[in-house]
């Protein structure tokens, strides 16, 4: 088959089919042949004006046919469109989990019911395709040509991303193609669309599907991806690419960023709920590979400290042992072994298995094993045990974040009290400032933690002085709105307990700073926000923290790429003490169809 199979929950068109059965509503007039082309269906605006009514006889050329998973159907285009640039002249008839008994070049004549599809559900705030469902169809003839495919280009695709409606739904309003590009791909939808020579700017997911763009000089990086800069500019030009062919037949490219769709891609534009508009090709360009390396950083000197953040994505005892290898090479291979690694998403020793287990220590033992296996040093670790389900994630994983130290390079000295509930404070000893508890958590029982993860502070001695180092994850974006939805702009409601998180690490450092205005901090980790985000603002507020990764060329700002854009959700962060900062952003996971994260590690090395 050639993609996932999709679930579908019930569409508006079906739900006022239900009420009229019930005798709810009255039946809507049938809109005959004479009366309803395909572009009367789709109409001027997000919603079709004939949703929930029948139609009868729509003639169309079949262009594509789906014919895998339980949304089987085939999308037919009026081979006379009209001169309205707002209006689709293609529809997508669904057929359920029934292959449909049609051939692409059929002309056809469909009758059904217009129906509105949510994909996820309307609640889930997406955009919803115009469809006939509950069809029947005759066939004229075969073999007919198919309508030439739109182009999507720089000249065709606008800049602008999408209209505005305050944060309300934009279904309503009238599109415009040439000034948005959600309009415009909104009045391509079910059309035959196409890209030529398209560079990749999201790699190959496990689900077969990459990311292209129709505007290869937009925001580009300097890998050969589309940077994610502002939330002005969401960039247009991304586009999803999934095939309608058999992989049997051709089997889908495995493409990293930076790489070309050399030729033609074309086939009908969809829209899914991982995403949004998305390319169904029926034909594919052939892969063009750009020669993508892994980056490695160079080594610290004897002088330098070192200091990482690696996202090692739920790790547990149950991964496999080869991915434990790829995290250990990388370590030493890429990250030339580093002092001292903040590490975030460790699950607890049983991973997933939803029971009272909350210790990480098998985890972290089978990590350290495996980096000492690849030449590396043997890193000791610490880490504190978080209340079981506590912490969000994945459901059963305890997922926290940890510090691994090379005892060759630095030393620790544990001070007891730290725990899953007690926080953490700088104190003055012997002139000195320290923590009450080594490691511990920062405020665990603030509000802004709940449900996920506790920061870990810690004081580590290098050369003599100490260093203090904060791990880590803020909670993630799960829930909000989605960048090609309905709703504009879109709400990022996960924003407000990032924002609490922040402050709660930025009034902790300040605590510290007030009592050592010359003490060496670092803060790190996936931070789930973007260094122009009222989080990172807020995290940096009063200038006790600068983010380091501000002060790299625009074109390599970025460490996790999302839906074709190039972003920054991880971050190292350091007080003014820290005067000499190298800093790397090391890019071997993240651009690449096979990774052993979907995150870059990042590298600071502090000069004397």
């Amino acid at each position: 088959m050639s993609a996932l199979p999709l679930h579908r929950p019930v569409a508006v068109g079906a739900l006022i089919a239900a009420a009229m059965a019930a005798g709810l509503l009255a039946a809507p007039d049938s809109a005959t042949a004479a009366e309803v082309r395909i572009h009367d269906i789709q109409g001027g605006t997000r919603i079709s004006p004939l949703a929930g009514q029948k139609v009868t006889d729509v003639l169309g050329t079949v262009t594509a046919i789906r014919a895998f998973g339980s949304a089987r159907g085939f999308w037919v285009q009026d081979p006379d469109p009209d001169r309205d640039r707002a209006t689709s002249e293609a529809v997508f008839v669904f057929t359920g989990a029934k292959t449909p008994e049609v051939k692409v070049g059929d002309s056809v004549r469909v009758s059904g019911t217009v129906t509105e599809y949510y994909p996820g559900g309307e609640a889930a705030g997406l955009q919803s395709v115009t469809e006939i469902s509950a069809p029947t169809w005759t066939v004229a003839s075969s073999g007919n040509p198919l309508p030439a495919a739109f182009r999507l280009n720089p000249s065709t695709v606008p800049n602008r991303y999408s209209p505005s409606a305050d944060g309300s739904s934009i279904e309503k309003l009238r599109l415009r193609p040439g000034g948005y590009a959600l309009d415009r791909y909104e009045s391509l939808e079910g059309m035959l669309t196409q890209v030529t020579d398209a560079g990749v700017v999201g790699a190959t997911s496990e689900h077969n599907e990459l990311w292209v763009t129709a505007e290869p000089r937009q925001n580009r990086t300097v890998r050969g991806g589309t940077l994610y800069g502002s939330y002005r500019d969401q960039n247009g030009g991304r586009v999803k690419v999934a095939s309608l062919i058999p992989f049997a037949e051709r089997p889908f490219p495995q493409a990293n960023v930076g790489d070309r769709l050399a030729g033609t891609t074309s086939g009908p534009l969809d829209y899914d709920q991982f995403g949004g508009y998305e390319l169904q090709a029926t034909t594919l360009g052939s892969l063009e590979d750009n020669g993508l390396r892994r980056e490695s950083t160079r080594k610290q000197s004897a002088s330098e400290l070192s200091v990482a953040t690696y996202n090692v994505e739920n790790l547990s005892p149950k991964d496999s042992a080869a991915k434990f290898d790829r995290l250990a090479g990388a370590v030493v291979g890429n990250l030339a072994s580093p002092d001292i690694i903040a590490l975030e998403e460790v699950q607890d020793d049983n991973g997933p298995t939803n029971d009272k287990v909350v210790s990480a220590g098998a985890t972290l033992k089978k990590l350290t094993d495996a980096i000492a296996a690849a030449g590396g040093p043997s890193y000791a670790w610490r880490q504190i045990d978080p209340v079981d389900d506590q912490d969000g994630g994945q459901p059963g994983g305890n997922i926290r974040v940890a510090f691994l130290y090379n005892p060759e390079r630095v030393s620790f000295t544990d001070v007891a009290g730290g725990d899953s509930t007690t926080p953490v404070t700088p104190v003055q000893a012997e002139g000195r400032v320290t923590l009450s508890a080594n490691p511990g958590r920062i405020d665990p029982q603030n509000e802004a933690w709940k449900a996920s993860r506790k920061p870990l502070a810690a004081q580590f001695t290098f050369r003599g002085e100490p260093v203090f180092v904060v791990a880590n994850h803020f909670n993630s974006k799960g829930g909000d709105q989605g960048l090609d939805g309905r709703f504009q702009p879109p709400a990022r409601t996960s924003e407000t307990q990032r924002l609490a998180q922040a402050t709660a690490v930025n009034t902790w450092v300040k605590s510290l700073l007030a009592l050592d205005r010359k003490a060496k901090v670092v803060v790190a980790g996936d931070l789930n926000d973007f260094g122009f985000s009222p989080a990172l603002d807020a995290l940096t507020a009063g200038g006790a923290l600068t983010d380091l990764v501000n002060r790299l060329p625009r074109g390599e700002q970025y460490g996790y790429v999302f839906n074709g854009n190039s972003q920054v959700l991880d971050h190292m962060l350091t007080s003014r003490a820290i005067r000499r900062a190298d800093y790397d952003v090391v890019h071997l996971n993240a651009e690449f169809a096979d990774q052993a994260s979907d995150h870059d590690p990042q590298v600071l090395r502090i000069r004397p």
